[in-house]
């Protein structure tokens, strides 16, 4: 029982000295200021530092590391290490004060209040560090004032480029000031419209001994909330560019969200509301405009208008053999209608066409000539037009439903191949003679004819031949901003795995270290324990012995 007791004060005393070292390197003594704690915050969210259980260095930090490795301080319990010093703390659901980088607590997490209800935590290995309303899912149980940060009571604060005033501990808002002979107006987010040229004379802080820390946030993606002249900036361009009729005032508010969302669905960009990469495409010559979108949407309208019934002022004076136009395929869906044609509409006055007209004509008491001039036009399309009869329908189906013969085989083959490459070399159009001279070979065969889907296709393509050049080099230069970012991700994640490695290489040295010392502790103490059972058992024997020499004499 002894030596157990020894053996366990041993351990107490090893694990007390190497557990002062080692949680000694947790509890640094820097600080900072709330607001270049908020702007630390904002830039770990920024740069998408990771997540890592036990980190505490810049690229790979979990919640208290994204806190201790801007201010230092308490690292394990900061809620309870500002209650016991005393620091302002109370809960989330009774209202959060307007304070620039407080602490934020739950169960087992804390992170950063910034402003307006927004926070950023390192969430975990999924997501890394987040920036996001609280509210919902994602509550809060108390916020308090950090032991290590010093928040002013009192005058001027910069953040994130903006300037704001306190009284009493928070910043104004909605109100204006006169200090020190100017006039300063706070707007509802309590940013000064004026930026002070003097902001050390009036200010004081709720921590006089803490040294403060300057920030190297800088900002890189602006969205819903952000505020400052690059927000000025991306209001402008979008402007210019017919996306946004808003005021320019550099507040990123819902219609400025609207605008750069549309902007990146005319650009073919990822459409989050985000300006981060995309700026680049936003500020570049081939930006899209909104101008170009509506040409597109009227292009669009105009060939849905062109494909109705045609009206007067769209009425062809005369169709004939070798036609190939809109106005065909109206003519060919008319006769199509009445029994005179039997195939879909090509858009190609053929042969066969032109017998249709001719039937039309007989049937309707007009001169059969196979040309559809104004008489035939009108007629047509009024309702005294005459449908084919039966016996005129079952010829017409009994004309383009017969085998085609050797003849018609060797006309459609050879002669088409021909017929196609001597028009494209003679004429310089050659979209629409060659669209003609397929549809006049292929006419005679009746339900081989072409559809009208490839003269609208080729259409199609020459009208989008300009912007398929845009749109080609905005993603050129997107990839390129692309690489870019994923360059930087990289380097980050090499910092992040190298910081996790070392610290991880520490642990593991303390506890072979700890190990070492427990063993030797247990050999010395069982080595002396073994001596003395070892002198006990001697004296034993020879008292035992001399014992045994006096029963005898006596």
């Amino acid at each position: 029982m002894h030596r157990i007791k020894k053996l366990t004060a041993v351990i107490l005393s090893v694990l007390t000295v190497s557990g002062v070292s080692v949680v000694g390197s947790f509890t640094a003594g820097a600080s900072g200021t709330g607001a270049g704690l908020a702007e630390w915050a904002l830039n770990a969210y920024n740069e998408g530092w990771s997540y890592s259980w036990g980190g505490s260095s810049p690229g790979a930090v979990d919640c208290s590391g994204l806190i201790w490795s801007y201010c230092g301080g308490d690292r394990m319990s900061m809620l309870s290490d500002a209650q016991s010093n005393g620091r302002d703390w109370g809960y989330v659901s009774d209202g959060i004060p307007r304070v620039h980088g407080l602490g934020l607590a739950r169960t087992g997490h804390v992170g950063v209040y910034i402003a307006d209800n927004m926070e950023v935590d390192a969430r975990g290995d999924e997501y890394g560090v987040c920036y996001d309303e609280i509210g919902g899912w994602n509550n809060w149980d108390c916020w308090f004032k950090l032991t290590a940060v010093s928040y002013p009571d009192n005058g001027w604060e910069q953040f994130n480029g903006d300037s704001y005033y306190y009284e009493n501990g928070e910043y104004i808002v909605n109100t204006s000031r006169t200090i020190d002979g100017t006039t300063y107006y706070f707007d509802s987010k309590g940013r000064s419209d004026t930026t002070p040229s003097d902001t050390s004379s009036s200010s004081s802080s709720s921590s006089s001994s803490s040294s403060s820390k300057k920030s190297t946030a800088k900002q890189t993606v602006w969205q819903k909330g952000s505020n400052g002249d690059e927000v000025t900036k991306i209001q402008t361009r979008l402007a210019e560019l017919g996306f946004y009729n808003g005021s320019i005032d550099g507040d990123f508010g819902d219609a400025t969200d609207k605008a750069f969302k549309a902007f990146q669905k005319a650009a073919g960009l990822y459409v989050d509301g985000i300006a981060g990469s995309d700026r680049d495409v936003l500020y570049s010559d081939d930006a899209p405009s909104a101008q170009t979108e509506k040409k597109e949407e009227k292009k669009e309208e105009k060939t849905e208008e062109a494909t109705e019934a045609p009206t007067e002022e769209t009425t062809p004076t005369s169709l004939s053999t070798g036609d190939f136009s809109n106005g065909v395929i109206d003519v060919q869906k008319k006769l199509s209608d009445l029994g005179y044609f039997g195939i879909d509409a090509t858009g190609f006055f053929g042969d066969f066409t032109a017998d249709a007209i001719k039937a039309f004509q007989e049937a309707n008491g007009l001169e059969a000539t196979g040309v559809v001039d104004e008489a035939t036009y009108a007629l047509l399309f009024s309702d005294d037009a005459v449908k084919a009869t039966v016996e005129e329908t079952t010829e017409a189906v009994e004309e383009t439903t017969e085998a085609p013969t050797e003849e018609v085989t060797e006309e459609v083959t050879e002669p088409v191949e021909e017929e196609i490459t001597e028009e494209v070399v003679e004429e310089e159009p050659a979209t629409e003679p060659e669209t003609k001279s397929v549809a006049a070979a292929a006419e005679p065969m009746g339900p081989v004819q072409m559809k009208p889907a490839a003269a609208t296709a080729a259409k199609t393509d020459s009208e989008s031949k300009d912007y398929s050049g845009t749109a080609s080099s905005v993603a050129n230069k997107t990839n390129k901003v692309a690489e870019n970012a994923l360059a930087d991700s990289s380097a980050n994640v090499q910092s992040s795995f190298a910081a996790q490695v070392k610290r991880t290489a520490n642990i593991w040295i303390w506890f072979v270290l700890v190990a070492l010392i427990l063993g030797i502790a247990t050999f010395i103490v069982l080595k002396r324990d073994k001596k003395k059972q070892s002198r006990y058992q001697r004296y034993a024997s020879k008292k035992k012995s001399m014992k045994a020499q006096l029963n005898t004499k006596w």
